[in-house]
């Protein structure tokens, strides 16, 4: 895919060389700036779905915390059902064909997710709660906008957040057994460094498919699946950053 950003065969940054068509730059730049806007399209298609998916989940998060139902849920087996449904949503709209199943899926998980973040209204503060979603906000379209304009290639610090990731479910999972508060917070911080690095690798990623995606029937799935992506980058890091920031009630 030619890069609309370097010079044409004929010709100089700032003017025409010898042996350029006036007519084929006017078409390439044309090709580029439809590019461009495609691309525009593709991406704030991609963050409009994750955004309003945050914003769903956070309603059905307070609204199931404030009705009095989530302690009592929570405190039974029932809540095992809530914190691994997502898990269930995410491998079918990962297998799935069709962009209006997966859009279904899409805000299903969305809501089911709202339910399972509804403890943290009943361990942590409003007020902490509201400071650390806007900081992770902030955060987040910074390593974003990171990830979307850098030209350096991420994809080696993209592995080794993998990587890190497995780690820190292992640590997780032994941590159960263990119970130490040290392991938490070191867990808290290393989740938070490990979603910011995903956070910039998978903006690049999502841009970079597109180089591959554009005009097909796989493009609308290519939205929602990215939103996903990024829905869980923030999440996770809010999570994390909540853990060791947020004051307890």
């Amino acid at each position: 895919m030619a890069n609309w950003n370097d010079p044409q065969p004929g010709t100089k940054h700032g003017g025409t060389g010898f042996g350029a068509s006036p007519s084929l730059n006017g078409e390439a730049l044309a090709q580029g700036a439809t590019y461009d806007m495609g691309l525009r399209k593709h991406m704030l298609g991609i963050y409009n779905y994750m955004a309003s998916g945050v914003l769903l989940s956070g309603i059905v998060a307070l609204l199931f915390a404030n009705s009095g139902l989530a302690a009592q849920v929570l405190s039974t087996p029932l809540k095992w059902v809530i914190m691994l449904a997502p898990l269930g949503f995410i491998f079918a709209m990962n297998f799935n064909r069709s962009t209006a199943t997966l859009q279904i899926l899409f805000w299903t998980f969305c809501a089911v997710m709202g339910l399972s973040l509804s403890s943290i209204f009943l361990v942590f503060t409003a007020s902490s709660i509201a400071s650390t979603f806007f900081a992770t906000a902030g955060a987040f379209a910074g390593l974003s906008l990171y990830g979307y304009t850098t030209k350096k290639n991420l994809s080696g610090m993209g592995s080794f957040m993998v990587m890190g990731l497995i780690g820190i479910i292992v640590a997780m999972l032994i941590n159960i057994f263990l119970q130490s508060s040290a392991l938490q917070l070191a867990i808290s911080i290393l989740g938070v460094v490990i979603f910011a690095g995903l956070t910039a690798y998978d903006t690049q990623r999502l841009r970079q498919e597109y180089y591959m995606l554009q005009g097909t029937e796989f493009a609308g799935k290519a939205i929602v699946l990215g939103a996903l992506t990024l829905y869980l980058d923030f999440i996770n890091m809010f999570q994390f950053l909540l853990s060791f920031l947020g004051n307890r009630e």
